[in-house]
C-alpha cells in the first residue's frame, strides 16, 4: 500500500482491530493478574467437610479477654497487688518488672446449660453461649497491631501472603457463580490493609472484594456504579453477549494465555453481579423484626448491625468466605485500651446485639448448621494495669469462639494461668486454629499447597496441629 495515498478513513478502518488489541493489552497489564486456575468453579474438597463455609468476625484492637470470656477469680482477689511480668515488647522482652494487677471492670455471670462465664459488656451474645465453642487458650506472633493482624489473615507477620479466605476458594471454589467467593465488608487500609484479603502469589481470582471501607457509613459499603439506568436490561445482555463473543473469540486463539483468561473472567463476574448483587446489597427489604434483631434503627448498633445482617445474606447467597470488620482508621484501633478501659463497653454495645442477632439468624435459617463463624481480635491485653486504667497487648493467652458447623456448642477449651496472663492448658497457637477451620471445611491444610519461588507454600507454614478437641 502506498502510505501516501492512505486516507484518514482508511487509516481508522484498517487498524480499529489494532486498537481493540492495545485496549485488551492494557486491560491484561492493569492488575498484574497472575497465572493459574482462573475460572472460580465449586471444587470438591479433600474429605467430607463439616462446614460450607466461614463467617469471620473481626475486632480490630484486641479485646481484653479477662474482661470479656474468661473469668479469673485469682486476678479479682489480687486487685493492686504486684506482680512478676516477663515483658513481650520490643525493650522489655524475657525481663521481669513488677506491675500491678487490675480486676475486671465489668461483673460476670454464668449462662446457659454450660454454665459459661461471660462479663457483663456482652449479654446478647451471652444468650447463645450453649451454641459457642470457646477457645481460652489462644496464642499468636507479633505483640504489634500490624504484624498480629497480617499474622492472623495470613499465617506470617511480614511477608506477602494469601490471606485465608483467599487460600480457602483456591480449595474450594464458589458456590455460586454470579458473586466473589471471597468478600470483605469495610476493611481498614491500616494494620496489614489490603494484604489481609490479598491472594498474594495465588491466582489474581481468588483475592478479596473489598465492599466499603472501615469508618465508611454502613449504608455506603456497597457496589457502587453497578447499575445502568441509560440502557434497558435487555440491551445491556445484548452488549454483553457480543462483548463476551469478541473475548472468546480472541481466546481461542490463545488458549494458553492465563492472563487474558483470567480478565475475560473478571469482567464476567462483574456482569453478573451487575445483574445480581444490587439486590443482595439491598437491605430494605427485610422484616422490621430481622432489622431489629440486628440493632438497625438503633444508633449504638445500627452501622455494625447492617455489615451483619449483610454477612447473613451472603452466606445465603453462597459466598466461601465473609470477612465482617469492627474497625475504623484511626491510628488507635477499637478495641486497643491503654489507658482507657471503659472505652470498652461503647465497643461492646455496638457490636454485641448484632453478633447475636446474627448468630440466631443463621441458627432459625438452618445456616448454621453449615457455617462456621468466628469471633476475634487479634491478641488478648495483660492482667496487669497500664498507665493506671487500661491494658498492654498480649499474644501469650486469649480467647476466640467459634460458632456452628463442626465444633461442640457450649463447651470451652484450654486455659490461660490464675490470673489470664499466659496460656498454660492445651495452647492453641493462631497456625493450629487455621489448620483447624480449613480441617473443618475439609480440606488438609498439609496438603493444601501451592507453588512459589520453588516451594510448596501452605497457609500454615511448617507447623500448625488441629484441634480434635473443638471438633463435634
Amino acid at each position: 500500500m502506498n502510505p501516501r495515498k492512505l486516507s484518514r478513513r482508511k487509516l481508522l478502518k484498517t487498524t480499529a482491530c489494532g486498537f481493540g488489541s492495545l485496549a485488551m493489552a492494557g486491560l491484561c497489564s492493569r492488575g498484574g493478574v497472575a497465572t493459574g486456575s482462573t475460572t472460580l468453579l465449586q471444587r470438591s474438597p479433600m474429605f467430607v467437610p463439616r462446614a460450607k463455609r466461614v463467617i469471620f468476625i473481626f475486632m480490630a484492637g484486641g479485646p481484653s479477654h479477662v474482661d470479656t470470656y474468661d473469668y479469673k477469680p485469682e486476678l479479682i482477689r489480687n486487685h493492686d497487688r504486684d506482680y512478676d511480668f516477663t515483658g513481650v515488647r520490643f525493650g522489655t522482652f524475657g525481663k521481669k518488672s513488677k506491675r500491678k494487677l487490675m480486676k475486671p471492670l465489668w461483673g460476670f455471670k454464668q449462662y446457659g446449660q454450660c454454665s459459661q462465664h461471660v462479663s457483663d459488656l456482652f449479654p446478647y451474645t451471652a444468650q447463645m453461649v450453649d451454641d459457642l465453642c470457646f477457645i481460652k487458650s489462644m496464642q499468636t506472633e507479633g505483640v504489634a497491631h500490624g504484624p498480629s493482624t497480617l499474622f492472623m489473615h495470613t499465617g506470617a507477620t511480614n511477608l506477602m501472603r494469601p490471606s485465608m479466605g483467599s487460600w480457602v476458594t483456591y480449595g474450594l471454589g464458589t458456590e455460586n457463580q454470579n458473586l466473589p467467593g471471597f468478600v470483605v465488608l469495610q476493611p481498614s487500609a491500616s494494620k496489614g490493609g489490603p494484604r489481609n484479603y490479598s491472594s498474594a502469589f495465588l491466582p489474581a481470582i481468588h483475592q478479596g472484594t473489598a465492599i466499603g471501607k472501615a469508618g465508611q457509613p454502613a449504608d455506603e459499603a456497597t457496589l457502587r456504579n453497578a447499575v445502568n439506568a441509560s440502557l434497558s436490561r435487555a440491551e445491556q445482555k445484548r452488549n454483553f453477549r457480543f462483548l463476551q463473543r469478541l473475548n472468546r473469540t480472541q481466546l481461542g486463539n490463545r488458549r494458553q494465555d492465563d492472563q487474558l483468561d483470567a480478565v475475560v473472567e473478571s469482567y464476567e463476574l462483574a456482569w453478573r453481579m451487575q445483574m445480581n448483587a444490587p439486590q443482595l446489597f439491598d437491605l430494605s427489604g427485610e422484616p422490621k423484626f430481622v432489622r431489629e434483631r440486628y440493632g438497625i434503627g438503633s444508633k449504638a448498633t445500627d452501622e455494625f448491625g447492617k455489615q451483619c445482617l449483610m454477612g447473613r445474606r451472603l452466606a445465603e447467597a453462597g459466598v466461601r468466605f465473609i470477612q465482617l470488620n469492627y474497625a475504623d482508621e484511626s491510628a488507635t484501633p477499637r478495641w486497643d485500651q491503654h489507658s482507657n478501659m471503659p472505652k470498652h463497653m461503647d465497643h461492646a454495645r455496638a457490636t454485641d446485639k448484632p453478633v447475636a442477632g446474627l448468630l440466631a439468624d443463621l441458627k432459625e435459617r438452618g445456616l448454621l448448621e453449615e457455617t462456621l463463624v468466628w469471633w476475634s481480635g487479634e491478641f488478648g491485653r495483660t492482667p496487669f494495669s497500664q498507665n493506671g486504667s487500661g491494658r498492654d497487648h498480649n499474644p501469650r493467652g486469649f480467647t476466640t469462639w467459634l460458632a456452628g458447623a463442626g465444633v461442640r456448642p457450649g463447651f470451652s477449651y484450654g486455659s490461660t494461668d490464675e490470673i489470664g496472663d499466659t496460656a498454660v492448658v492445651n495452647p492453641v497457637h493462631m497456625h493450629d486454629l487455621h489448620a483447624t477451620i480449613l480441617h473443618i471445611l475439609g480440606m488438609d491444610h498439609e496438603r493444601l499447597t501451592y507453588r512459589h519461588a520453588g516451594l510448596d507454600v501452605r497457609l500454615t507454614g511448617v507447623a500448625g496441629e488441629v484441634v480434635h478437641g473443638i471438633l463435634s
